[in-house]
């Protein structure tokens, strides 16, 4: 399973956490990095155990758990421009008072105005939720979605595919498997999330490519390196510096 798909099938408690218990070890839902239990672990000269080793890590790694979703698109949050920037100044501990200068707007009641709205926003998300998982129980009808990934940049029909017809067009253009040659470059848009989701994962996370690298890897899976190499950044599935010398894969 993909870390995008144990991302979204967490449980609440969890993701507020950043991380999941398996039986062996702890995984970091925010990137995926595994803390193996039973070992004691270093840090800057002090030792943690396994469970407060990955709270350690997603400080270093990831400031906090707020931090990393705040900086998630707008599309998968659901909050305005205007709604991100309150939750930050919120969460930073800031007074109404202080946010309302910060901002420039109003006066420090249209902030608690503001914070009412948002707790509206929040008991519509628990009954929504709650709503959802009931559905489950009950919807024998339901398709199954394929999820998208976590640093898609843009949210949209495209990914209203199902398991099925991600399989489907899967084995259309790749008639030899998804580690074998790409037969042609996607003509609709579905097709070519479904395309560049299976080639992210020939890449291996937290791993540097040179150029030379990725376009050799590239290459194997199509003639036309340079497009695919596009479009898997247009898509938020890979990232790379501004020169272009180095990539890697988008967690």
């Amino acid at each position: 399973m993909q870390l995008s798909e144990v991302f979204w099938n967490a449980r609440l408690g969890d993701l507020k956490r950043g991380y999941i218990e398996e039986p062996a070890y702890f995984m970091c839902l925010l990137c995926g990095k595994s803390i193996e239990k039973g070992i004691v672990y270093q840090d800057n000269g002090v030792f943690f155990e396994a469970e407060r080793y990955m709270l350690q890590h997603i400080e270093n790694t990831h400031q906090s758990v707020f931090d990393y979703m705040i900086d998630l698109d707008k599309k998968l949050t659901g909050l305005t421009d205007h709604q991100n920037r309150l939750l930050r100044l919120f969460y930073e501990g800031k007074s109404d008072t202080e946010v309302q200068k910060e901002m420039g707007i109003g006066s420090a009641s249209t902030i608690r105005n503001h914070r009412f709205v948002l707790k509206e926003k929040e008991r519509q998300a628990k009954l929504f939720l709650t709503m959802m998982e009931l559905l489950k129980e009950r919807d024998n009808h339901a398709p199954a979605f394929i999820d998208y990934h976590k640093t898609a940049r843009m949210v949209d029909d495209r990914y209203n595919v199902t398991e099925e017809e991600n399989e489907k067009i899967l084995n259309k253009f790749f008639p030899e498997g998804i580690t074998g040659p790409l037969k042609s470059f996607p003509p609709k848009e579905k097709q070519r999330l479904i395309v560049l989701g299976a080639l992210s994962r020939r890449f291996v996370d937290d791993q540097i490519y040179e150029e030379k690298e990725i376009n050799q890897l590239l290459k194997e899976a199509y003639h036309d390196y340079v497009l695919l190499r596009r479009y898997l950044i247009e898509y938020g599935f890979l990232d790379r510096k501004a020169d272009g010398s180095q990539y890697w894969l988008k967690k």
